[in-house]
């Protein structure tokens, strides 16, 4: 079959309007979020699991690279094609239209498909005082629960580690390159594919009493965090505990449906925010709540005070637009600038990043957003933490805070944030993510790449705050430092300095951070930035002999069957 077959055979599945071929139609999802991007075929549309599944066969049949993609908002580069070096034609399949969300067990689990947002399921679920399994930082643009799986996402939620099940339905091509579906959710659903993706799309199936043995959220989580004694980290893309099927599979397999776990609401929460110049104040907080509270945190994220000055200048309009319109309306907002980015680019008149440019100089119209006592706290202290409890939790933290400060007055020091204080505490740290971006764009004549980070640091790290030598130092602009501090999990932005070498100051980064015994990525997947450790790559191969799906991620080959020789 070739490609006008191809391309043929896909239009009376699919639809011809659910298919684009034409390189301005199809640019932004070839392109990822923050950087990278690539050729392909085509871009397909699925309407539902049922066309999902006959486009595969036809892609398996014309021997196509397939590569996974929902909202696209990874960071590493991992749901596009990755520049050139393929063997064979890419066909990608974008999968938000199909984003049914199913909930069972009287709310205490769900079904997704493949397209179905966080945001999705955070709204569904509030009504039925449940929560999910993890919130991130692109929640608000749209991210996929499969997304989050099938990268081993992890998140602000310091109880659940990474999102993880093992009761997922997937397509996968085996070693004769033949195509299966894969029934692993633990539901009756019926033998072929057609009964079984018929069944699901028409919820003709049990939705209750689903007794199974297998896990659908990292139940294990809560004990890792809480040995702090241990020199590993207590979570990381790696970690093949924490590999299965769908669960870290990074689009080497094609998910049509994850079953997860949800939690209860808190009745009561509570936000701390602490200030400190001494980072042990910080290793003294962290191992005594994880070690000796019975009430883990629901919360814990830190901000370093350069990231907290850059994302109260340049995260502005991100702080506000969630404020004022909410995050329902976010997605929507970052595709339009998306789109607008990309005609501005074709226009030689336009100055570069003019959607920029005309955002940082709107916030400059508003007045000072961030609470009184956070931007005193900014002044007195390097490094802050936002603290959040809930319940019993509550009390045990007052007591304690209150006696370190008052016995260790040089420590630092907190205060109880009301509502509104501990609402704009979080969007200053949600603010903070993208905020390397729009520095770099208002300042590209003086900076150069962003080198971004992602790391984890062993349990046992008293040390946590990187000293960089002064070979490395003398390359930066600005070093960012942010994260999800209880489970040492730390973002770490670099704007380099113009001129700078990216690939040689990101080796000599990665140096560092082995001799300190940490792992990278942490919790974004490896995509095509990090080479795979071979723990990762084993599964990889397992899940997909043929190198069918999504070639090349962790740095591996991009041709068949795992080599550059057939």
């Amino acid at each position: 079959m070739n490609n006008q077959q191809l391309l043929a055979a896909l239009s009376k599945v699919l639809g011809s309007e659910n298919i684009q071929t034409q390189a301005n139609k199809t640019e932004h999802y070839r392109t990822g979020w923050r950087s990278g991007g690539g050729c392909a075929l085509a871009v397909l549309f699925p309407q539902n699991l049922l066309a999902f599944w006959h486009a595969l066969e036809l892609c398996v049949e014309a021997d196509c690279i397939m590569i996974m993609q929902a909202a696209n908002t990874g960071l590493t580069e991992g749901s596009t094609p990755s520049s050139d070096g393929y063997d064979r034609d890419i066909v990608i399949f974008n999968t938000l239209a199909m984003d049914d969300l199913v909930v069972l067990e009287q709310g205490k689990q769900v079904l997704s498909f493949p397209g179905t947002t966080l945001h999705k399921l955070e709204k569904t679920l509030k009504p039925l005082a449940r929560a999910p399994h993890s919130v991130i930082g692109s929640s608000c643009l749209g991210a996929s629960i499969v997304g989050g799986v099938a990268n081993n996402s992890g998140g602000a939620l310091v109880k659940r580690g990474p999102a993880y099940t093992e009761l997922s339905l997937f397509a996968r091509v085996d070693e004769k390159g033949q195509l299966h579906l894969v029934n692993h959710l633990g539901i009756e659903l019926g033998e072929t594919p057609e009964e079984i993706l018929k069944n699901l799309m028409s919820g003709n199936f049990a939705h209750n009493n689903l007794v199974t043995d297998k896990k659908a959220s990292a139940t294990d989580y809560e004990g890792l965090l809480r040995d702090v004694d241990a020199d590993t980290p207590s979570r990381f893309n790696a970690d093949t505990s924490k590999l299965y099927e769908a669960s870290g599979c990074a689009g080497k397999i094609a998910v049509f449906a994850v079953r997860l776990d949800t939690f209860e609401v808190p009745n009561q929460e509570q936000t701390f925010y602490i200030g400190t110049n001494d980072p042990k104040t910080l290793s003294d907080l962290r191992r005594h709540i994880l070690s000796e509270f019975q009430n883990l945190p629901e919360v814990g994220e830190y901000l370093h005070r350069e990231i907290f000055d850059i994302a109260e200048k340049y995260g502005k309009d991100t702080f506000l637009s969630i404020q004022h319109l909410g995050t329902d309306r976010l997605p929507k907002l970052f595709a339009l600038k998306g789109r607008l980015d990309a005609t501005f680019k074709k226009w030689q008149f336009m100055p570069r990043n003019f959607t920029d440019k005309v955002m940082q100089w709107a916030s400059y119209l508003f007045p000072q957003h961030l609470p009184k006592r956070m931007l005193e706290f900014r002044d007195k202290y390097e490094h802050h933490l936002i603290l959040k409890m809930s319940d019993d939790g509550i009390a045990e933290a007052k007591q304690f805070l209150k006696s370190y400060f008052a016995e260790n007055p040089q420590a630092g020091g907190y205060f109880e944030c009301t509502p509104d204080e501990a609402s704009k505490a979080y969007l200053q740290r949600f603010a903070a993510a993208g905020a390397a971006i729009r520095y770099q764009a208002l300042h590209e004549d003086k900076v150069g790449d962003i080198l971004a980070l992602d790391i984890a640091l062993r349990r046992n790290d008293f040390d946590w705050v990187e000293q960089l030598p002064k070979d490395i130092a003398s390359q930066v602009d600005k070093r960012l430092y942010y994260g999800h501090f209880f489970c040492h999990v730390f973002h770490q932005d670099y704007v380099l300095k113009k001129g700078a070498d990216a690939k040689k100051v990101k080796a000599q980064m990665l140096a560092l951070l082995d001799a300190r015994g940490a792992k990278y990525p942490a919790e974004h997947n490896v995509g095509h930035l990090y080479e795979a450790e071979e723990d990762v790559k084993a599964f990889y191969r397992s899940l997909d002999p043929t190198n069918r799906f999504n070639p090349g991620v962790g740095k591996m080959e991009k041709h068949k069957r795992n080599c550059s020789c057939c």
